[in-house]
């Protein structure tokens, strides 16, 4: 027969088990005790904050596809992934109601076995178009489910537009939830190529999968992404015939053409999600 203080500490402790939260499981509607950070990358945000923002107006989120390619002697790999973190991030602030989900950085770069394309170069991941479009198909059903009321897609390498559009299409034929949106314009490194020319900047192709632009930006962002201190050490601190010293005003060009890609990106996009 157990005593009545021994009842009570079994009843306070079956109370205090009762109320102890399930860590996997919270209450959704858990109010968030801290406040938010100011970033539009959802994966620098916790899933308060993200749940917070999209019911604040975040209504627009960016899906945007890199690689891990060879890019020449001096850039890394992961080259898109650099640019796709500066534009990205001005992208989601001139739209101001839109959030960044994870960049993807695997996608279609050459046949695996036997090797094509860029897959000829170590470093280089690939997958095939299908895993390609069924990661992007997932990535985006899960945006959906969440709330977001427009999902847009962008690319900044050639090979992988394609599968975006091909997502695109398929997911707007189940009419529930958020509208994808592919965008091309993005993508239009021939309009920054004129646009560097009019400002200036008349480059001779080296032969290398690199330029100027691409340098710049990637300064912008991460400097050691373009080997700046070992080139400088070697004496080889330009591209396509452009002096890429002093550094400062190389990443001030960074800057501008972030700027440039990101304004029309964001035009193209308004216009989208209007139709």
């Amino acid at each position: 027969m157990f005593h009545l203080p021994a009842i009570s500490a079994i009843a306070l402790m079956m109370s205090t088990l009762a109320v102890t939260p399930d860590p996997v499981n919270p209450d959704p509607e858990t109010l968030r005790p801290i406040g938010a950070v100011d970033t539009v990358f959802i994966e620098d945000m916790t899933w308060m904050e993200v749940r917070d923002a999209i019911r604040g107006g975040k209504d627009t989120v960016i899906v945007a596809t890199g690689g891990v390619e060879q890019n020449g002697p001096y850039l890394v790999t992961g080259k898109h992934n650099v640019v796709l973190r500066g534009t990205t991030r001005a992208i989601a602030r001139k739209l101001g109601n839109a959030l960044v989900a994870p960049l993807v950085p695997f996608v279609p770069e050459g046949e695996i076995d036997p090797p094509t394309e860029h897959m000829r170069y170590p470093g280089t991941i690939s997958v095939t178009a299908a895993t390609y479009e069924a990661l992007l198909g997932d990535i985006c059903a899960s945006l959906r489910t969440h709330g977001f009321k427009h999902i847009v897609l962008i690319g900044d390498s050639g090979g992988n537009q394609e599968g975006m559009k091909a997502v695109v299409a398929r997911l707007n034929e189940n009419s529930r939830g958020g509208r994808l949106h592919y965008i091309a314009e993005y993508y239009n490194f021939p309009a920054v190529g004129q646009w560097l020319e009019d400002q200036g900047i008349h480059q001779v192709p080296e032969g290398l999968h690199d330029d100027f632009g691409m340098t710049a930006v990637m300064m912008s962002v991460d400097p050691q992404s373009v080997r700046t201190a070992q080139r400088i050490a070697a004496g080889n601190f330009r591209i396509n015939g452009i002096d890429l010293a002093p550094a400062e005003k190389t990443i001030q060009w960074g800057k501008r053409i972030i700027n440039y890609r990101a304004e029309a990106a964001a035009k193209a996009i308004r216009t989208a999600v209007r139709k």
